[in-house]
């Protein structure tokens, strides 16, 4: 079986199932006139064969039909991992609350009753793809955004002109933490770190600073160059604390985890630091969200390199340099321009890796 998914910027295609062709047929015109791409079945079972080769956006389903109704429609839907998360909105004539329920006790998660308007109709396709586009780009573990609504925040600061950081945030040595004590509680560190980021962002106030979850330990701050050092030094602290409490006592105590390899041997791993990378709008030119993410990736890696907690800000610059004023020099008005701040003392680990800390039984 061989399912096409949309591709990026295509309209939205939406699967009408309803064995009146009548009905097909209005909620196809008006459906196309409204921008969407339209993919019709008559049955259950045609339906389902239909969805082998495509995958739409989203299923307008009629309750009424014979040899396959849509209950039963909705639920083979569910069940099918390819499909299970596909929206579903039920057309039905019966406007009893308990045929309702029955629907949106089978996974559909809208109903339309019949007769319908067919501006109702539209507003509530838009609506349920809306709702089901929001919920699929938010991380599950943390409730953060994710990776598209990331982009769209860099994308937005990029068409404004207004001066951007963007802070690339990573957890260090967190596979020790789930080889240890699994990923269960690998999971508390991670929601630990969002709780950690949400309290440094709001703590900065306004301008608005956003905050997303890339996925796994990596989150990604975007913020104005004046708040980055209240924002890091904020969230490396808060969060130092909050990780000290998630280690077994013993671990904690000691200041590091015990890790045996595929032999046996047993290695000392510090404990859980974290390393940002920093790309500033201040310094370059960027012309599109994938540079600047790379830019951000790149300092974080830089970061790492270094021991404990540490904040690595991109010093280069592509700027031109302001032109001299012959009635002095102008007081300095980009963050970015200024060496960047040293943080506070923080834990310095010692070394992080087997070869530099020996074997101990």
């Amino acid at each position: 079986m061989t399912i096409e998914p949309q591709a990026a910027g295509q309209a939205e295609l939406i699967l009408v199932v309803d064995d009146d062709p009548d009905i097909v047929r209005v909620v196809e015109v008006n459906l196309r006139l409204h921008g969407f791409d339209v993919m019709s079945a008559h049955s259950g079972p045609e339906a389902l064969a239909l969805l082998e080769h495509r995958r739409p956006d989203l299923a307008l389903v009629d309750l009424m039909m014979p040899e396959m109704d849509g209950l039963e429609l909705t639920r083979r839907l569910r069940a099918d991992p390819m499909v299970t998360a596909l929206p579903i909105i039920v057309l039905t004539a019966k406007a009893l609350t308990s045929d309702k329920v029955a629907g949106l006790a089978a996974g559909a998660d809208d109903y339309i009753v019949k007769p319908f308007d067919t501006s109702e109709l539209i507003a509530r396709v838009r609506a349920t793809l809306r709702r089901n586009q929001e919920a699929r780009e938010v991380s599950p573990l943390t409730g953060l955004a994710g990776n598209t609504r990331i982009l769209r925040e860099i994308a937005d600061r990029l068409k404004t002109g207004d001066d951007y950081a963007v802070c690339y945030v990573d957890i260090d040595r967190f596979k020790s933490v789930n080889d240890v004590y699994g990923f269960g509680r690998g999971d508390q560190f991670i929601s630990a770190l969002a709780r950690s980021m949400r309290r440094a962002t709001v703590s900065v106030g306004l301008p608005p600073a956003f905050l997303g979850h890339v996925g796994g330990d990596d989150f990604v701050v975007v913020c104005h160059p004046s708040q980055v050092q209240e924002i890091t030094s904020y969230a490396i602290y808060d969060f130092q604390r909050a990780s000290d409490a998630l280690y077994d006592p013993i671990d904690s105590a000691r200041g590091y985890l015990e890790v045996v390899d595929r032999r046996g041997v047993v290695f000392e791993v510090n404990l859980v630091t974290l390393s940002i990378g920093v790309a500033l709008s201040t310094s370059r030119v960027f012309g599109h969200p994938g540079e600047v993410v790379a830019v951000a990736s790149e300092m974080k890696a830089a970061a790492k390199k270094n021991k404990g907690n540490y904040v690595a800000l991109d010093q280069r610059s592509d700027r031109p340099p302001a032109p001299a004023d012959p009635a002095g020099p102008l007081p300095r008005r980009r963050p970015a321009e200024d060496h960047p701040p040293a943080l506070p003392q923080q834990r310095v680990t010692e070394s992080d890796t087997a070869a530099e800390t020996g074997p101990h039984a």
